[in-house]
């Protein structure tokens, strides 16, 4: 780099961040949100963990194998750690997410290499965290040498919204013309199988205005599809100008008049909190898309009721016939828990067919277990909710043109490996009962 006022060729170099990203589509916003944080102290994005100065984790503890992903890595980067400082220089390490957010010290405890372990409410203050990780890494000593990590941690949830301390968003938050804009967080079900809510705290939805603000700034920088997020997204209550409080519906019909946006999606709902609006405006907003994700994780009340749900499967299904009525062409997809403890075979079956299936054993559960799995990283399977014909057309999630869905083997012949993952392969088929995994 050469120095404008001399001419003479300067040794600065801009520093480098490495972000990974593991979980939910809120953790890709987060993750981009903290390069946005990261940015005014000079950090540009770094495409591996050897080429960057400081290396963040944005963890997922929706499922044990995730959290034990990233103490792998972490052993990792710790090695990449101790070579960089043989050769004098340093790299930072910093833990964040929900895994951070959960257990804290005890990632400070099971590897010393951390830097830094910061909850998803508070990166907004990483810059700060960075400052502390500085000076107590001139000042701690272990065993006479420099301690292996600062060890700073944040995990607590802040008075003030991190929101309110993030930067506009610019060109670096628009993927191909897409982009997440989170407008909800946390949530107060408390389902038995669920850690969001002592993650991501209770349900907390940012002010109409600011939600506006920053879906236009997105448009201005080339998004033409946005992707609202919550961890309950429809439970959004957010505060307007007025001092009223809108709704998901009311949100949504606001955003699609900015000009330029073409599509409007949103995740992860929930059945209990779709509301008359939020439906008909499934019938009523041109931008919001055929699509709707909506977990229901279990076919059975009973197990329903063990997870504290607060639905029944009746509900669930009059949710699907009403939406059906205001847009017929709606895909749906929607989230299953297969072996929920005390599941019997009988709670399996329940909500399938009442037909016999090919085998009751728990070999034969776990085999059709098995053929529910997608490339999908969730823990819950997922899968398109049935319609009342047989391989019915589908839209996909990520298009707005119909198009059909893999059909089942008794419907048309297809490859060995296609028809392992379908879910009529092993429930057996009926017109009434046909169902299929989404491409």
């Amino acid at each position: 780099m050469t120095d404008v006022r001399t001419g003479t060729k300067s040794q600065w170099q801009p520093k480098r961040v490495f972000i990974r990203t593991y979980g939910c589509q809120m953790n890709v916003y987060d993750s981009d949100r903290m390069a946005d944080v990261l940015r005014p102290l000079g950090y540009a994005l770094s495409q591996s963990p050897e080429q960057a100065d400081l290396v963040v984790l944005n963890t997922c503890h929706i499922r044990e194998r995730a959290s034990e992903k990233v103490y792998s890595e972490l052993g990792r980067l710790r090695d990449l750690k101790l070579e960089r400082r043989r050769d004098g220089a340093d790299l930072t390490i910093a833990v964040a997410g929900c895994v951070a957010q959960a257990e804290g010290e005890e990632i400070v405890q099971r590897q010393p290499a951390v830097d830094i372990v910061v909850g998803p409410q508070a990166y907004h203050r990483l810059p700060e965290l960075l400052a502390r990780v500085v000076r107590k890494s001139d000042e701690r000593r272990f065993d006479g040498r420099r301690r292996p990590g600062a060890g700073v941690l944040d995990t607590d949830f802040p008075a003030e919204s991190k929101f309110d301390h993030l930067p506009a968003p610019s060109e670096a938050d628009v993927r191909a013309g897409s982009a997440f804009l989170s407008i909800q967080e946390g949530c107060d079900k408390f389902c038995t199988f669920c850690v969001v809510p002592y993650t991501r705290g209770a349900e907390y939805s940012r002010p109409a205005t600011a939600v506006l603000q920053e879906a236009r700034g997105l448009v201005a920088a080339g998004a033409i599809e946005l992707t609202l997020l919550g961890q309950n997204v429809n439970a959004y209550h957010g505060e307007a100008a007025d001092g009223s409080t809108w709704g998901l519906a009311r949100l949504i019909r606001e955003i699609a008049g900015i000009e330029g946006l073409v599509r409007i999606r949103y995740t992860t709902s929930h059945p209990r909190d779709m509301d008359d609006d939020l439906i008909a405006a499934h019938g009523e907003v041109p931008q919001l898309m055929p699509y709707l994700h909506l977990p229901v994780q279990s076919g059975s009340d009973r197990i329903l009721e063990a997870m504290n749900r607060s639905h029944g499967r009746d509900h669930f299904r009059r949710l699907v016939d009403r939406l059906r009525v205001v847009r017929p062409d709606l895909a749906l997809s929607s989230d299953f828990i297969v072996g929920f403890p005390g599941e019997t075979d009988a709670d399996f079956d329940d909500p399938a067919s009442p037909r016999p299936t090919p085998s009751s054993t728990a070999a034969g559960r776990a085999r059709r277990g098995r053929c529910w799995a997608t490339s999908s990283t969730r823990t819950s399977r997922q899968r398109v909710l049935p319609r009342c014909s047989p391989c019915s057309e589908r839209s996909s999630a990520r298009s707005t043109t119909p198009r059909s869905a893999p059909s089942c083997r008794c419907c048309s012949p297809r490859p060995a490996a296609s028809r392992d993952r379908c879910w009529a392969r092993v429930r057996g088929c009926s017109p009434s009962t046909s169902r299929a995994m989404p491409a």
